[in-house]
């Protein structure tokens, strides 16, 4: 994600240092003041962190086998607290780059699901669709063909005026009810 393209990621990343700083000088306070954790939390990174840097500075200066004297124990504590109170801030930053991410994979996961869900309805629907015009189809070639319903009408007129000659007085009826 690109901070500078987007306002709102830039001033969430504004807010998580704001938020971490007082939590990183509580932690560098806690380092000066207890002594544990000055031997056993900060002294050990800080004398490495400056070792690293040293032997890195020696070999770019073209020292190589220059012996490198550890910091004193005061300014490996303030070192140590400095390195554990920024790996403070990087840990926030990271976590809250971390859970944003499983958030949106979240909302992509649901997003498809819901994708997945419309596809499967309209696929049932097609489905159901298909299902009725094949009855209908059987049922279109169930019904008989429409000249065979012409010669059914032909011959119910016949039928009609064969009974019509045997009774008139039945045919008057037929004809008086037909024209109402």
């Amino acid at each position: 994600m690109v901070v500078g393209a987007f306002p709102m990621a830039k001033l969430l990343y504004l807010g998580i240092r704001q938020v971490s700083k007082p939590l990183a000088n509580r932690i560098k306070e806690a380092a000066r003041r207890s002594e544990f954790f000055k031997t056993y939390i900060c002294l050990p990174p800080a004398q490495l962190y400056h070792w690293v840097e040293m032997r890195t500075k020696m070999r770019i200066m073209g020292f190589r086998g220059t012996v490198i004297k550890p910091l004193n124990e005061e300014a490996a504590a303030e070192l140590g607290a400095e390195l554990l109170g920024e790996a403070t801030i990087f840990i926030v930053g990271g976590g809250c780059l971390v859970l944003e991410y499983w958030r949106h994979q979240a909302q992509q996961r649901h997003k498809e699901e819901e994708q997945r869900a419309a596809w499967d309805a309209m696929r049932d629907e097609v489905g159901h669709l298909a299902l009725a015009v094949e009855a209908l189809q059987a049922q279109m070639q169930a019904a008989p063909p429409q000249g065979a319903l012409e010669e059914l009408k032909v011959q119910v007129q016949e039928v009609r005026s064969q009974l019509g000659a045997r009774d008139p007085s039945s045919t008057s009826k037929a004809v008086s009810t037909s024209k109402e």
